[in-house]
């Protein structure tokens, strides 16, 4: 038997029937009219986004959106948070929908012409990600008569320890170099860009408090920095985010109010040069992961040499981070339950694997669960990031999972 992480607070305590927000999980697959289908708590999401605004009351929140551009989500989360952060025309396309341009910033190494043409015409702000990039946003500006917005992604010279996907420190596609940066800046100011200020993101998926405040101290004494060497305050500073949320056994669940007191306490000796400036913090999966459960229907079950396989109608095509192929480096169980039997007594020992013709289709590894039976319910908790919109959906050719968005 392998280890698997706890679920989320909110579906710990439950026997019985699972319930999402309030209703039971028969009830959101008879309403989707089959299976596999992901449920996003809206409720869950406004919890999260209330406790953020009471740990750290004077600092800007932004939804990067690519942890889930669900169309309703967006349109439940864009008036909760103070800005929305892209990473694609598509997402600038659908972030527009909901978000005036201005609250927008766009960030991404490799932007093509006609993306930052779209940006730069509907006014959204350009993380710059290269003096490469900025000449020809400059060149596009030219060209349409309107002045870009930009906004420098710097490369820290500082990296976020403990993170899952570490993103300063080192060479990087992302963002101009720290010893860089301010030359960039002053370039997009003397040519007559809005300059909004930095980006700064050194990684993300990091469950140390203590690391996420050293690198929170670290990022605004090289925003002071930068803006003294090139002799500007900067508008906004983008402290990256980076907060981590618990999928696996022994993970601890992050301290945000630890952290937002550390930082306001940063911010409260800050330099001179930064008095004006605004923070913010840019979060994906610490506002959604926890609120998204994905839900799939037992189709068989089988014996081969001694262990017990639960074939589920979803898999990787839908749920690529559960089946460990998502950035892991070793394969770890996600939180998971029988729906009809929460809080049950652990009797099987199962792997639960997709319908995939791939061994590398496999949600739960040798995991302690209820019986299951064929036509059972399984649910996959932490499944509101990263789940549809990074999954290979097309692979095999089986359709796409149904997503609904429950009432607020």
């Amino acid at each position: 038997m392998k280890p698997m992480g706890a679920l989320p607070p909110e579906f710990a305590v439950q026997s019985g029937a699972l319930l999402i927000a309030g209703r039971s999980a028969d009830d959101w697959a008879a309403q989707a009219g089959d299976t596999p289908l992901f449920v996003y708590d809206l409720a869950i999401v406004a919890a999260r986004i209330a406790r953020f605004r009471a740990a750290m009351p004077a600092i800007d929140l932004h939804y990067a959106i690519k942890a889930n551009p669900h169309a309703d989500l967006l349109t439940a989360i864009a008036p909760l948070v103070d800005g929305l952060d892209v990473a694609s025309s598509g997402e600038l396309a659908k972030a527009l929908i909901v978000k005036p341009a201005a609250s927008i910033s766009f960030a991404g190494p490799g932007k093509r012409d006609d993306e930052l043409t779209a940006a730069i015409t509907a006014g959204a702000t350009l993380n710059v990600e290269s003096e490469g990039e900025a000449a020809r946003a400059f060149a596009i500006g030219d060209r349409l008569g309107v002045a870009p917005r930009m906004a420098v992604r710097v490369n820290p010279d500082i990296e976020l320890r403990g993170s899952g996907m570490r993103m300063g420190g080192r060479a990087s596609p992302f963002g101009v170099d720290a010893v860089r940066a301010a030359a960039l800046v002053k370039a997009i100011v003397d040519t007559g860009a809005d300059w909004r200020g930095f980006h700064i993101y050194a990684g993300s998926q990091a469950l140390d408090p203590g690391a996420i405040i050293e690198t929170q101290a670290a990022t605004i004494a090289l925003a002071a920095r930068l803006a003294d060497e090139t002799g500007a305050a900067p508008p906004l500073v983008n402290l990256g985010g980076g907060f981590g949320v618990p999928y696996f056994a022994g993970d601890v669940a992050l301290d945000i109010e630890g952290v937002g007191a550390a930082l306001a306490d940063a911010l409260a000796s800050r330099p001179a040069i930064l008095t004006d400036t605004r923070f913010a913090i840019e979060l994906g999966r610490w506002l959604v992961a926890e609120a998204g459960v994905y839900l799939t229907r037992v189709i068989d079950i089988k014996q081969s040499q001694g262990e017990t396989f639960v074939i589920v109608d979803g898999g990787l095509n839908h749920q690529l981070a559960a089946s460990g192929n998502f950035g892991t480096v070793v394969r770890r169980n996600y939180p998971i339950a029988v729906a009809a039997r929460m809080g049950g007594n652990a009797t099987d020992t199962v792997s639960v694997v997709g319908p995939l013709c791939t061994p590398l289709d496999r949600l739960g590894d040798k995991i302690a669960l209820p019986t299951v039976e064929v036509g059972d319910l399984i649910a996959i908790f932490m499944a509101g990031a990263y789940g549809a919109s990074a999954s290979p959906s097309a692979f095999l050719g089986h359709p796409p999972a149904i997503e609904i968005v429950t009432a607020p």
